[in-house]
């Protein structure tokens, strides 16, 4: 069964509160299985200034969905949350970000794998190291040597 991993991220709302929350209806999903999830983590927003920091998390998941079949899953969640997207990099209920689905590398007008900024933001890769510390990013390489890359962004694993 293909290996997806799934990003969580939120700052409104009670946003610790809305990723627990999304990580228990991703196991809910149909021909889903929750496999790992991360640590949540605390980030600084990135793009839009003035506005809470981000409570973020790495979900890896078993799935027989198409791609295109678990991004639309991924929107529904989102919409189910509350999630209404006004503004790019602005505040948000809830954030899933399709970061990979095995090695596919697939870039159409609506899904693009491996995401293209995941290997550029701590709040996906750090999670991401802690459940798949020998991940590899289809024409990236491996996701440890993005690290150094990451290390000046402000990133707090929570209790």
């Amino acid at each position: 069964m293909p290996r997806a991993f799934v990003a969580l991220g939120a700052n409104l709302d009670d946003p610790q509160v809305q990723v627990r929350a999304a990580l228990a209806e991703l196991a809910r999903l149909p021909q889903v299985t929750l496999v790992a999830a991360s640590s949540l983590y605390r980030t600084a927003p990135v793009g839009l200034a003035g506005q809470p920091d981000f409570i973020n998390a790495v979900a890896a998941l078993d799935t027989s969905l198409s791609p295109d079949d678990l991004l639309e899953a991924l929107f529904a969640i989102e919409r189910s949350f509350g999630r209404v997207r006004k503004e790019k990099n602005g505040p948000r209920t809830l954030d899933l970000d399709l970061l990979l689905y095995d090695s596919a590398i697939i870039d159409t007008a609506h899904l693009h794998l491996p995401h293209p900024r995941l290997h550029l933001r701590a709040f996906v890769v750090v999670p991401l190291t802690e459940i798949a510390p020998d991940c590899a990013i289809p024409g990236r390489g491996r996701l440890a040597a993005w690290l150094p890359a990451v290390a000046n962004q402000n990133i707090e694993r929570l209790p």
